[in-house]
């Protein structure tokens, strides 16, 4: 059996003054064997780390790019492709997509491109219901509300078009998450993650999903030492404390085009 993976172009709602955002589309196909391939030349890419996080489950490609997915999933989990010289890729797959062959392709990265995390990290209080996104495939312990991290960038980078690309985010229960029923919660609902550079909002991330990019804005971006900050979102319900909206997210990347 075959089967095509298609990514739905995520839904990203801006303030007003924010830039506008893309949807990403994973590069992905079909075939008789799982293999990551370039993305450009179709040739195989060997060792390259696949692994589902959620299970501390790590294989490499052989010398044909082919790799066994000897995982039992059963809920949506988050796959990461990873290889020196290529920008990192991760994308949900499900008990579904796991049991057919999967065929990635990986992009080169640019000389300009900034990886500002590769690892997986949680965000929010730990407080959440079964009910809420994703809620059985969190993996760590929450780091706390948000995440910054400072990174430079050249001044060839203000001539260029740039983007902090998110290779999957899983657990978000905004209003609109759950009329896209990607959780069941049905008495309350939280506030959109929200993205700033160097201070400033820049965008709000409204559905869970891969492979979302975020224009920066050029009049934000500095030469020299520049910084993202990750916020999550907060219940609307009114309670008694502060109850943050607990997230995952996968392979942050600045890249440039």
């Amino acid at each position: 059996m075959r089967i095509f993976i298609i990514l739905l172009s995520m839904f990203l709602i801006l303030p007003v003054q924010s830039a506008v955002m893309e949807g990403g589309v994973s590069k992905t196909g079909a075939g008789q064997f799982n293999r990551v391939i370039d993305s450009q030349t179709n040739m195989p890419v060997a060792d390259a780390k696949v692994s589902i996080p959620k299970q501390n489950y790590t294989t490499y490609t052989d010398s044909n790019g082919i790799f066994n997915l000897n995982a039992s999933v059963k809920a949506p989990t988050i796959m990461s492709v990873e290889k020196d010289g290529y920008r990192p890729f991760s994308l949900t797959i499900n008990s579904k997509t796991a049991l057919a062959p999967i065929v990635v392709g990986i992009e080169k990265s640019n000389v300009q491109d900034i990886v500002i995390s590769s690892e997986m990290f949680h965000l929010g209080d730990n407080n959440f219901s079964e009910a809420s996104a994703n809620s059985t495939e969190f993996k760590a312990q929450s780091i706390g509300p948000f995440y910054t991290k400072t990174f430079m960038m050249g001044a060839n980078a203000l001539n260029a078009t740039n983007y902090l690309v998110i290779g999957s985010i899983i657990g978000i229960d905004t209003l609109m998450a759950r009329s896209m029923k990607q959780n069941s919660i049905t008495n309350s609902f939280s506030s959109a993650p929200e993205i700033y550079l160097n201070g400033s909002k820049i965008a709000e991330i409204r559905l869970n999903g891969d492979g979302q990019r975020i224009k920066l804005p050029s009049n934000l971006i500095r030469n020299g030492k520049n910084e993202i900050t990750v916020k999550t979102g907060r219940n609307l319900k009114q309670t008694a404390y502060i109850d943050y909206d607990d997230i995952e997210l996968m392979n942050l990347s600045i890249q440039s085009e």
